[in-house]
């Protein structure tokens, strides 16, 4: 690629490049420039919204230079306060290394993990130290870190100053989390970082500190945050809004299929690689209502089901979905869920024993709570063989061998385990 189509691909879906010029000189010395992004472990499971800073980081390997993904192992014991109204609750080293096994087993289906020359993983603990570690950060290394900046202006952070205003306590830890964010670029001698918005703060300490510590400052580039299942907020798995990307691809298939209409276009750009032209075309096609919102939906699952499940897998989630939400047919394949005594809720006036749906919803993980279960009755959603179920009760007879569905997407058989027909 020439240096023009070499930006494009790296400003495809990007927020803000600081600095443009200052990017496109480090391009033009041709080298090998180290790209780093930082993800902390404090989940067990990647989701759709960690790629889109992964696959900015693969464009970057895609032209040969070489990608640091960093694991903030230490910096996931602090905290990251942005976005945050309240102080996060601490975590353990045991619980951070577990979590960041995971993490480089679902990178290798993005990021080109086998050719030194444009891989490599760090773990931040390296410098800041463990009780492992070969290389402790102790007191002289923390003065002189925290000598190179001021409070001042840790504080212009919004989300710092929303807290002050609000009464709302802000940790020394919190105050410490973007230098020691920064810190990773010194360490790393970072050309570029990649964050997204919300991280813009501490991208941009990175970048001071580098000249602070003599060296070049990092390129910034930030990418959007991904919006969730429900179009509202940040996809977050704490949230039950996001899409794993070792979910079952059935389940990839139906949630981008739930999404809101407006998202397919930004979905299509941030999570694919679909051309820029193709996409110009459909988002006026969307607009001129000359294209069904649920086509291109289909055809946006079916390209990130094949991304990380492979092709046939994509294909067949598609024919399942329209086998069951459109010819509105049960799934060929569903989890069962086994009926016992703890279900029976009483007798009826025949004596037959009766289920309560309200308990039998929230042990099988269709509904959080009883008022959520209640919701879900009063809203027609919950069926017994494609029936709505209006009652709280039902026949336990009637229920054991039924498909209980919860919207258009939940779908479970009800069965008789050995311990029940036993008593």
């Amino acid at each position: 690629m020439n240096l023009s189509e070499q930006l494009q691909l790296i400003r495809r879906g990007t927020v803000e490049v600081i600095s443009q010029a200052d990017l496109t000189e480090k391009l033009k010395t041709q080298r090998s420039l180290v790209v780093k992004a930082g993800f902390d472990p404090t989940a067990a499971d990647l989701h759709l919204g960690h790629t889109v800073l992964l696959r900015k980081l693969r464009h970057f390997q895609d032209l040969g230079h070489k990608v640091v993904f960093l694991i903030g192992d230490a910096t996931s014991l602090v905290g990251d306060p942005s976005g945050q109204s309240k102080t996060r609750k601490l975590m353990t080293w045991d619980q951070v290394r577990i979590n960041a096994q995971t993490y480089e087993r679902q990178v290798k289906k993005i990021l080109t993990v086998n050719t030194p020359q444009l891989y490599e993983r760090r773990y931040n603990s390296e410098w800041f130290g463990h009780r492992d570690s070969e290389q402790p950060f102790g007191l002289e290394e923390l003065v002189e870190l925290a000598s190179r900046y001021t409070v001042a202006r840790l504080i212009e952070r919004d989300d710092f100053q929303k807290r002050l205003k609000a009464g709302q306590e802000i940790s020394v830890l919190e105050l410490f989390y973007p230098l020691m964010q920064g810190y990773d670029s010194v360490k790393l001698n970072a050309d570029v970082e990649v964050g997204g918005t919300d991280q813009k703060f501490n991208l941009l300490v990175g970048r001071d500190l580098q000249r602070a510590y003599g060296q070049s400052p990092q390129v910034v580039i930030t990418m959007p945050l991904l919006e969730g299942t429900d179009g509202v907020q940040k996809m977050s798995k704490s949230l039950g809004n996001h899409v794993g990307i070792n979910d079952p691809p059935s389940e990839v298939f139906g949630k981008i299929m739930s999404i809101p209409d407006g998202l397919i276009i930004k979905y299509f750009t941030l999570l694919t690689d679909v051309e820029p032209s193709w996409l110009g075309e459909l988002e006026q096609q969307l607009a001129a209502r000359k294209v069904n919102p649920r086509d291109a939906k289909l055809d946006l699952a079916e390209v990130l089901v094949g991304m990380y499940h492979g092709s046939e897998a994509a294909k067949q989630s598609r024919q399942e979905f329209l086998r069951v939400f459109s010819q509105r047919q049960t799934p060929s394949s569903m989890d069962v869920h086994f009926l016992t005594a703890r279900n029976t809720a009483e007798l009826s006036d025949t004596g037959e024993p009766l289920v309560d749906v309200i308990s039998l919803l929230i042990e099988a993980n269709l509904a959080k709570t009883k008022n959520d279960a209640r919701r879900l009755l009063r809203q027609g959603a919950v069926k017994l063989n494609g029936v709505a179920v209006t009652q709280p009760r039902i026949s336990f007879k009637e229920a054991v061998g039924a498909v209980l569905q919860v919207g258009s997407r939940r779908f479970l058989k009800l069965a008789l385990d050995k311990s029940s027909r036993e008593q």
